[in-house]
Order: C-alpha cells, then sequence, then structure tokens
C-alpha cells in the first residue's frame, strides 16, 4: 500500500459463534493463518481478516464480494447464525507527513502498511464483537434485576429452579467468552516494531472506547454474578428448610404410629 492520497474501507461483522480458525483453513485453502487470525486476499482485491472470536473485518472489499464471501464463510461453517450479525464501519485515508490521528471520525495515517491493516482490522473486530457482548449482557443485567424484584416481592424463590440454573450457566458462559475475546485488548504484536501502529492502535482503542467499555461490562457481569449468589443462596436456603420440615414431620408420624401400634 502506497502513501500516495488514497482511502480505506474496513468493514466489520460480529457473529454469535466463535470461529476455530483451524477447522476454518480447510474451507481457505489459500489463507495465511496465526494464533491470532486467518487472512486472505479475494481475487476482485482487499483483504479478508477472520477472528477467532467471531468475527470478520474486510479491507477494501466491494460490497458484492463482501457478500459473496460471507456466503462462503456460512458454507464453511453451516450453523452460522446471521440473525444477529453486528457491524461496524472505519475509514482510513492516506495523508503523506500525515501523523496517526482522528479526525472527524476518520482515521488519517501517514502510509496504511499491511502491518499497520492488520492493527486497524483487529481494533475494528473488537470493537464489533464488543457491541455483541455489550447487548448480551444487557439482557443479562435486565433478567438478573427482575429476579431480583421478584424475590424482594415474594420473600422468597419458587422451588422450580431450572430457569435460574440454566440463567447462572449462561452467565458463567458469557463470562468466559467475554474474558477471553476481550483480553486481545493487550497491544497487538505488530505494534511493538512500528511507533505509527502503536500510535493508531492507542488512538483506534480512545475512539472506540475500548478499555471503559470492558470495564463496564466486567462491572455489569460482577453485578449479574452478585445477584444470581445471593438469589441462588435464598433458594438453597428454602430447600433446606422444606428438607428440615419434612425431616421433622416424618419422626412425629413415626412417634404417632408408634402410640397408636401400643
Amino acid at each position: 500500500m502506497s502513501a500516495s492520497c488514497r482511502t480505506h474501507s474496513f468493514f466489520a461483522a460480529a457473529f454469535v459463534e466463535n470461529f476455530p480458525l483451524k477447522e476454518l483453513a480447510a474451507a481457505y485453502p489459500d489463507a495465511k493463518r496465526s494464533p491470532r487470525d486467518l487472512w486472505f486476499q479475494p481475487a476482485s482485491g482487499g483483504v479478508v481478516f477472520v477472528y477467532p472470536f467471531g468475527a470478520v473485518v474486510f479491507l477494501d472489499v466491494a460490497p458484492e464480494v463482501r457478500v459473496a464471501e460471507l456466503q462462503r464463510l456460512a458454507t464453511a461453517r453451516p450453523r452460522l447464525t446471521q440473525a444477529q450479525v453486528l457491524n461496524e464501519e472505519l475509514t482510513v485515508r492516506e495523508a503523506p507527513e500525515a501523523r496517526p490521528d482522528i479526525e472527524e471520525g476518520v482515521l488519517v495515517v501517514d502510509s496504511l502498511s499491511f502491518e499497520r491493516a492488520s492493527v486497524v482490522a483487529l481494533t475494528v473486530a473488537q470493537s464489533a464483537a464488543m457491541d455483541y457482548y455489550e447487548r448480551i449482557v444487557d439482557q443479562m443485567f435486565v433478567e438478573a434485576d427482575r429476579l431480583a424484584s421478584e424475590l424482594e416481592k415474594a420473600g422468597t424463590m419458587p422451588m422450580r429452579t431450572r430457569h435460574l440454573l440454566k440463567f447462572i450457566g449462561a452467565t458463567v458462559g458469557t463470562r468466559a467468552e467475554v474474558l477471553s475475546v476481550l483480553h486481545l485488548l493487550d497491544m497487538p504484536d505488530a505494534a511493538w516494531d512500528d511507533p505509527g501502529a502503536e500510535r493508531i492502535y492507542h488512538k483506534l482503542r480512545a475512539e472506540f472506547d475500548l478499555v471503559d467499555r470492558y470495564h463496564s461490562l466486567e462491572l455489569k457481569l460482577r453485578s449479574v454474578q452478585d445477584t444470581l449468589e445471593v438469589i441462588t443462596d435464598v433458594a438453597r436456603d428454602r430447600r433446606l428448610l422444606l428438607l428440615e420440615a419434612t425431616v421433622v414431620l416424618l419422626i412425629l408420624l413415626e412417634i404417632v404410629l408408634s402410640l397408636l401400634r401400643h
């Protein structure tokens, strides 16, 4: 990529499912793969980056080619959920002698090498993935608040706790996914050897507000977890109380039956 005045388009799509890169590699024989991503160049030009946390980023890829590549991905992953895809877009403008900066939502750089493009693509992918997890965690936060309100009104929990256990399982799974995906907020390897790439990384991280959003997710997940712990304790205590009451009744029944026999 030259340092002439050019404009580049990054388009990210985040899916519900994660992508096992080793399995996907079979469907993309010409792609390059690393532990962090898989990337290839379509015949029409541009670059496609695929990330294990369920995000795909298109660099300078025409809309119709994006559609075709997403369909190709769906063929490689037949159970891919396409009803909840979240998108993120970013425009990058090359301007000779410019210092990497954000101007009116556009990233301006002096040149966009492949290494720098990979830093941009990863950050845009993280932002799209963050949007997805924010929606999921917000739903969990609302559900936990509803359960807490029911506990406050009734003073106890119903005996049937299957829905509660399923919700706890979903919360634990989501928390594990969020932590496994967002630990990638560590600076990419490509940024360590290029001061310009490092500046791009920090500018984009601030532009997408990734750190604050990550901390917000952590706080909400911790709040949900604390609420569920209280609700679970109440449900367990009620079961223990009923168990103790049953034991007492059985003892009394045994005493009564013993007296009747005599």
